[in-house]
């Protein structure tokens, strides 16, 4: 399986539909106040970085890279579609993202996860690429269904 991730403008509509999938899901295993998702409306933003991931043509998963500072970054929108899970895609989104926030000089980059058992894969994966536990970041406040994450660059 040969996949393909570069960055995206999200005109073909893919990562939109993806995305909301992704907010469904989030509202089944997060109260309201705690899901941090992009809502589709706020993905068109100069700050933020779309990737997608393709095998053979079909969006396998995304991730994006939203600039907070001009030496800080956060990873947004991490999603793997359902027919591709456990299949390396995360990863490959995610190297993409951290190469490119290497390229751009951040010192940091910051991500904010769910607590919950749902969320155990995406947590693991990201310790895997060294991420720590922090406190929170940028608007984000401490909340029980939250957990926050930084890997020094």
């Amino acid at each position: 399986m040969s996949i393909v991730v570069q960055k995206d403008n999200l005109s073909d509509g893919a990562i939109i539909e993806l995305l909301k999938s992704h907010l469904e899901q989030m509202y089944l295993h997060s109260p309201p106040e705690s899901v941090h998702a992009l809502k589709p409306e706020k993905l068109i933003d100069p700050i933020i970085t779309f990737w997608s991931a393709r095998v053979n043509g079909v969006l396998a998963g995304c991730g994006a890279l939203k600039e907070i500072s001009p030496v800080l970054g956060e990873i947004k929108s991490m999603k793997t579609s359902q027919g591709f899970l456990r299949k390396g895609i995360a990863k490959a989104v995610l190297k993409a993202i951290l190469d490119e926030a290497q390229k751009r000089n951040y010192r940091e980059v910051k991500l904010e996860t769910g607590s919950s058992k749902h969320f155990a894969p995406a947590i693991a994966l990201y310790q895997q690429y060294g991420f720590e536990p922090c406190r929170p970041f940028a608007n984000y406040s401490e909340d029980p269904h939250s957990l926050f994450f930084t890997k020094k660059l």
